[in-house]
């Protein structure tokens, strides 16, 4: 089966979808031990939320990058999730989607979350030909996302360096079997993405 150019795919339950984030050790253990965003965690920048794990992997080098060791599936609830999709305008502009350019830039400037398609990765991070979602949370959806929306938060980083080290040494099944089960995600119709 195809896969589409551009759809959500994510962990997700009948409650909650999963999403990734990395950070120093000092936030994200800090996060993992009192089950949300504390100290160290500056609620004025924007946030980004993956729903992938292989494009987190790719993003942090596998919890190796600097400012990036540890690497972190947030638990949101699905109506935050569905909220911030529905509430996201594209982070560029393109022709065909707005009118125009100004008024994309007027959209930007009011939306609370931005939405990026970028290229899928495969076990060995390579670009893949269709696009993974990431969400960039901003103002009002930040502190949705830390006071309202997060359910839970885990630490995953020992779970990326299996999978890393499963590929290193060329066991790409036993590494793909270890992959959190990511499956389309079934927006409401009136919540397209954009």
């Amino acid at each position: 089966m195809e896969i589409p150019q551009r759809q959500i795919r994510a962990v997700h339950s009948a409650d909650t979808v999963t999403v990734y984030q990395a950070y120093s050790p000092a936030i994200g253990l800090a996060a993992v031990r009192d089950g949300r965003f504390s100290d160290g965690w500056k609620r004025e920048r924007m946030t980004w939320v993956k729903p992938s794990f292989l494009w987190m992997m790719y993003r942090c080098g596998w919890g190796t990058k600097a400012g990036q060791e540890t690497v972190l599936a947030v638990e949101i609830s699905r109506g935050g999730f569905e909220w911030a999709v529905r509430n996201a305008c594209l982070s560029g502009y393109e022709p065909g989607v707005h009118p125009d350019r100004a008024t994309w830039q007027r959209q930007l400037k009011r939306s609370p979350t931005r939405v990026q398609w970028d290229p899928e990765r495969d076990l060995h991070l390579r670009p893949l030909p269709h696009r993974s979602l990431q969400l960039g949370l901003s103002g009002e959806a930040v502190r949705r996302y830390a006071d309202e929306w997060t359910v839970s938060i885990r630490d995953v980083t020992p779970l990326a360096h299996e999978i890393h080290a499963l590929v290193k040494a060329g066991e790409l099944d036993a590494a793909s079997r270890l992959l959190p089960p990511e499956r389309p995600y079934p927006m409401p119709e009136d919540g397209q993405s954009p």
